[in-house]
């Protein structure tokens, strides 16, 4: 999810200073970077690339963690569009209801709350969505899967606390999720911490059914017979995966993003597993969308029963759709299968473009929707991200 606001508090040695909007200072960088090479050293002897099991529910997905001495599983969702670990805890003032039990610090060996002139560090974050999340910040063991067979154990890695903290899904209504895995290049992000041979690595295939996995290290490269890649561009002050998007074709038309106030050559969306649908600015989507309604010809138009203004249809099955192709910078022409571009409503008979007109002021968005069925990529080191059309479920079962 895309992050409106990030506050931190940090300090190093005896000065307190305030953060960038999206983590710690430079200084503290590098403190945790010297700590982390010798700390993670067995990790790196082993050879071991790091992954996790992932589970998909309703509109987001979810990866299995554990926290602290000893380990407490947790199942937090993965967000490439913020950089902040962070996981209900109590005692909670202010918790929404989970199905799991609550990450209780009190009873790890590990935990260590960061001190601020003698006090706790806070921090407050707000997302998108308007779902917040406030707490302390502390330092705690995580520990994930590894190819070699051995935990991949991350020790005194910075998470978020989180004791004031909206639901992440529907309000009112137990979730799955305990809190946010982010996993942007911001310095306080998981895959930030991770002391791999090539940093930033990071690949994921999201499916609607079963479990799947997410990779972090050498094991996260996607190559092979049908992978697409984009170029990757990395934005000033903004720790964001952007890709740029050239053109969009539903069926034969193509629409470019030329001469319109969307295109750009140096990234104009960014890939965001923590947003359901994708976004593009209104000009630009109403070409799209304009575009679907002149190929649907067997299904009456409606209003979007979620209130979200999407482009709807009665209809019982979404074959009457187009095929939607995402034209990326670099080559990578992305073709979308149905699923991956339309969704049922909750009360069925009704199908909408999982394309959304986005507010011109914000960033364009490509959502999780869109990855289904995807292995999907991210290289940092190269500045590529890779899309391989791949039956997820099947693939680690």
């Amino acid at each position: 999810m895309i992050v409106l606001f990030l506050q931190i508090i940090t300090c190093f040695l005896f000065t307190a200073t305030a953060s960038s909007p999206h983590g710690f200072t430079i200084d503290l960088i590098q403190r945790r970077s010297n700590s982390s090479s010798s700390r993670l050293s067995k990790n790196q002897l082993l050879g071991s690339s790091p992954y996790a099991d992932t589970v998909f529910d309703y509109n987001i997905y979810l990866m299995r963690l554990q926290l602290g001495t000893p380990p407490f599983e947790i199942a937090a969702e993965i967000d490439t569009g913020s950089d902040l670990l962070w996981t209900q805890c109590m005692p909670c003032p202010n918790c929404y209801k989970q199905f799991a039990p609550i990450f209780d610090s009190s009873k790890s060996s590990t935990f260590k709350e960061k001190r601020c002139h003698g006090k706790s560090c806070p921090y407050e974050i707000i997302y998108g969505d308007e779902s917040y999340s406030t707490g302390i910040l502390a330092t705690e063991t995580v520990t994930i899967q590894s190819t070699s067979g051995e935990p991949f154990v991350m020790a005194e890695t910075s998470i978020g606390c989180g004791l004031n903290n909206s639901n992440l899904m529907t309000p009112g209504y137990a979730a799955s999720s305990s809190g946010i895995v982010g996993l942007n290049m911001g310095p306080s992000s998981l895959i930030s911490q991770m002391d791999l041979p090539i940093p930033g690595l990071i690949s994921y295939c999201f499916s609607s059914q079963g479990t799947s996995k997410i990779n972090f290290g050498t094991n996260a490269v996607v190559a092979g017979d049908g992978t697409v890649a984009a170029d990757m561009f990395i934005k000033k002050d903004q720790p964001f995966y952007y890709l740029n998007l050239d053109a969009v074709s539903v069926g034969d038309k193509r629409i470019e993003t030329l001469g319109t106030p969307f295109h750009a050559q140096d990234g104009n969306i960014f890939i965001d597993s923590g947003t359901t649908y994708t976004y593009l600015p209104t000009s630009y989507c109403n070409l799209v969308r304009d575009a679907v309604a002149a190929s649907v010809v067997a299904a009456n138009q409606v209003p979007d029963p979620s209130g979200q203004n999407l482009l709807c249809y009665k209809s019982d099955t979404m074959e009457i759709f187009p095929v939607i192709t995402l034209h990326f910078a670099g080559g990578a022409d992305l073709v979308l299968d149905k699923y991956n571009m339309y969704v049922e409503t909750l009360t069925g008979g009704t199908f909408c473009l999982a394309i959304g007109c986005g507010d011109p002021s914000m960033p364009s968005i490509f959502g999780n929707r869109a990855h289904n069925n995807l292995l999907v990529g991210y290289d940092p080191s190269t500045l590529v991200v890779s899309f391989s059309p791949t039956n997820c479920s099947a693939l680690w079962s």
